[in-house]
């Protein structure tokens, strides 16, 4: 008899669309999480300060959907508590996710391909045998033994991917975190910071490199990155591990499959290659259209460089670094607005100029290109759909539609706000951070005493992000971004069916 478990993952591989189960997983993570963080675990502020529980609930979600938003600052958390979030983090980031969906695919593949005994075949095929020891006997059909040996191959192909997808988690994580440890160890500077923070080495280490490869962008201080912006060496360490956990995961997952490839010879990872649609994982794509996406990366890297040097060079945010300090930190920051959040610069003292190419840069999907690519399958799947659209079709809003409603709603609940106090509460700043959490970003420009137009004499400036001054109904309906946000590849089509003359 099988285990309970087993068949309740199996009734949810079959039976819930991908959606349900991934809004499920998300939404379950999130309460356990808020009650990790705040019945499990106290803040290291006791009994001076402690959080609301909208605000420890925010914060779990914000980690669990990897949007680095915050409403309190980091250093409320204990040791105990960081070690829960980093815990959200891994398990709510985009590299183990989807080595989950692997698993789920896998297991569909393995029960339609056998859920009935195959008698004509002679014998019964282990799918954990070597695929040149795979033997058919009493053959009827041509057709039908090269599908079933078709089968068999693409099983074991995803299984073995999985494997690949688990192992490259794990190699980054690890030596990540161990150059981190490493250079906090020998630069003083560095190892100061943590000791005056009071930060443990370890959990610093793994907390910033989990949080970096899975793009949420939080970091165990208040002043995030900033504090460090000098330590170009971290920098220079966290940059890779922010492009191979997100825009560049994809091509490098598949130059990680061609190298095993050239080494084993195995013939799974060939077919991983060649059928790359036919395996059904998101993040493996046919070899131009990878090529594209890395050349689409580094172009846009390139791009926001030059532009963010050329205005922001000489700026307050950047004054009192080397030239070397200027380049490293301003890459860091370019390369943050895809997906990871995290900062070296206050957003606050930046031209609108830069924040708008920001906010573009934080709206794109990770495997935006702009190079040209046709896919035959793909277009002939849509024409198939177009056929038969469903009432979701033709109701489902796009997504630029959805970050208006939620920015107009958010501006109803704060306008009394945006009234009193409009240099802080403006549609441009609400728009920034409504676009930072649906784009799972994190960036933030911040709240400050000194932009008040009626000065409050208890106003106090504070580290954590904008939303950390709205009201409870504000911060609510942006946990609901993020889930939005976290989601958004189930609405890469939507408003598709609308007609706007």
């Amino acid at each position: 008899m099988k285990p309970l478990s087993f068949s309740f993952f199996k009734i949810m591989s079959l039976r819930v669309k991908p959606f349900w189960i991934e809004l499920g997983y998300f939404t379950t993570l999130s309460f356990l999480g808020f009650l990790a963080l705040n019945y499990f675990s106290k803040p290291r502020t006791l009994p001076s300060f402690r959080p609301q529980n909208l605000d420890v609930f925010f914060t779990s979600v914000s980690s669990t959907t990897v949007s680095s938003m915050s409403t309190i600052e980091m250093e409320v958390f204990s040791n105990v508590q960081l070690v829960f979030m980093t815990i959200l983090m891994f398990l709510g980031g985009e590299a183990f996710t989807s080595f989950l969906r692997l698993k789920l695919i896998k297991k569909e593949n393995k029960d339609e391909s056998f859920s009935c005994k195959d008698y004509e075949l002679g014998n019964v095929i282990n799918v954990d045998d070597k695929l040149e020891d795979v033997i058919i006997t009493n053959p009827i059909e041509d057709h039908s033994h090269h599908d079933h040996h078709d089968e068999i191959i693409k099983i074991k192909s995803i299984r073995l991917l999985s494997n690949v997808v688990f192992g490259y988690i794990l190699v980054i994580i690890l030596l990540g975190s161990s150059l981190v440890s490493l250079y906090i160890i020998i630069i003083p500077s560095a190892k100061q910071i943590l000791n005056k923070k009071g930060l443990n080495l370890h959990t610093f280490s793994l907390f910033t490199t989990v949080s970096t490869f899975a793009n949420c962008g939080f970091v165990p201080t208040n002043e995030n990155m900033m504090i460090f912006k000098q330590n170009s060496g971290l920098l220079l360490i966290l940059i890779p591990q922010i492009l191979l956990g997100n825009t560049l995961f994809a091509p490098c997952l598949r130059l990680v499959i061609m190298f095993l490839w050239k080494i084993t010879k195995r013939h799974e990872f060939e077919y991983i290659l060649k059928n790359s649609k036919r395996i059904g994982f998101s993040h493996i794509f046919p070899c131009y259209e990878t090529i594209s996406i890395a050349i689409t990366v580094v172009g846009l890297i390139v791009f926001q460089f030059v532009v963010f040097c050329s205005l922001e060079w000489n700026s307050k945010g950047t004054s009192g670094l080397s030239t070397y300090e200027k380049i490293v930190g301003s890459l860091f920051e370019v390369v943050n607005t895809r997906h990871t959040g995290q900062s070296v610069f206050d957003l606050s003292t930046f031209t609108p100029a830069i924040l708008v190419l920001f906010a573009s840069m934080m709206y794109l999907s990770s495997y935006t290109t702009f190079l040209p690519v046709y896919n035959y399958e793909e277009k002939s799947e849509k024409m198939k759909k177009r056929k038969g659209r469903s009432l979701m079709d033709y109701i489902s809003l796009s997504q630029p539609s959805c970050l208006v409603i939620f920015t107009i709603l958010i501006c109803v609940v704060e306008k009394d706000k945006m009234k009193n106090d409009p240099l802080n509460f403006n549609v441009l700043n609400i728009l920034f951070e409504v676009i930072s959490a649906y784009g799972t970003v994190g960036m933030s420009i911040g709240y400050s005493c000194a932009r008040q137009i009626n000065p409050d004499g208890h106003c106090k400036d504070a580290t954590y992000g904008f939303a950390g001054k709205w009201s409870n109904t504000g911060k609510f309906i942006l946990i609901i971004v993020m889930f939005f946000g976290r989601l958004k590849k189930y609405n890469q089509r939507g408003g598709k069916a609308w007609k706007v003359l």
